[in-house]
């Protein structure tokens, strides 16, 4: 029985052997981690814009203790696009289809969505930016109307961005 056993560990081939004997198995891994993948990117994502979030809220109260309490209702604009853009990207189903699912990402598509992700990113660091200038702005009482427009207009552009993302995940695009 001890020579049965070690001629058995002996002679493994490893996992990656035994995967691809099983039909489907290897597409159905690679899949998983591409799940995983997704998952850790846009867990990512969602945890570099968190403090960010929390930063307009800290610079709103600036601009409150500064008299700038007109200013609320357009930053609440640029503040819903924002909160609504990580609830997504925290909260998402993880992408690619699944094993059996009718539409399949192929590698072209893979690499866009791969572009997504570092635009993603880019946006993280487009809106510290932006909050820097509106920072800037509350600061010297000038200028705080444009920044503030400037945020906006770049939450709206990073949630229209994450939408093109998910078409291709779901073969619109």
């Amino acid at each position: 029985m001890d020579d049965l056993y070690q001629r058995i560990v002996k002679d493994r081939r490893g996992f990656t052997w035994l995967a691809g004997k099983l039909p489907g198995f290897a597409g159905y891994m690679e899949m998983t981690s591409r799940r995983t993948a997704d998952r850790l990117i846009r867990d990512h994502v969602a945890g570099q814009l968190k403090p960010l979030i929390a930063r307009l809220a800290s610079i709103e109260t600036d601009m409150i203790r500064g008299g700038g309490i007109g200013y609320m209702s357009a930053t609440k604009s640029a503040k819903t696009k924002f909160q609504t853009l990580i609830d997504r990207i925290a909260t998402d189903a993880p992408g690619y289809s699944g094993f059996f699912a009718a539409t399949r990402i192929g590698g072209d598509e893979l690499e866009n969505i791969y572009a997504f992700d570092e635009a993603m990113l880019r946006y993280v660091e487009s809106i510290g930016a932006a909050l820097d200038q509106l920072s800037k702005a509350v600061s010297s009482n000038d200028g705080i109307s444009q920044a503030i427009s400037n945020l906006d207009t770049l939450m709206q552009e990073a949630n229209a961005a994450y939408d093109l993302r998910e078409d291709i995940l779901k073969g619109i695009a």
